[in-house]
């Protein structure tokens, strides 16, 4: 996800699991520094498959 505030930085992380309808949001998210969140990802978000 893209940082939206100057000087905030992105953050990246991995879906670990998939909680709504038809593979959509919400999404279990790890992030990169160990932090685990329920995430709806808006348009600064960026999804790519492995």
């Amino acid at each position: 996800m893209h940082g939206h505030v100057v000087g905030q930085k992105d953050r990246s992380g991995e879906i670990i699991e998939i909680r709504g309808p038809n593979g959509g949001p919400p999404y279990v998210v790890r992030f990169d520094d160990g932090h685990t969140g329920l995430v709806y990802p808006g348009p600064d978000a960026v999804i790519q498959p492995k």
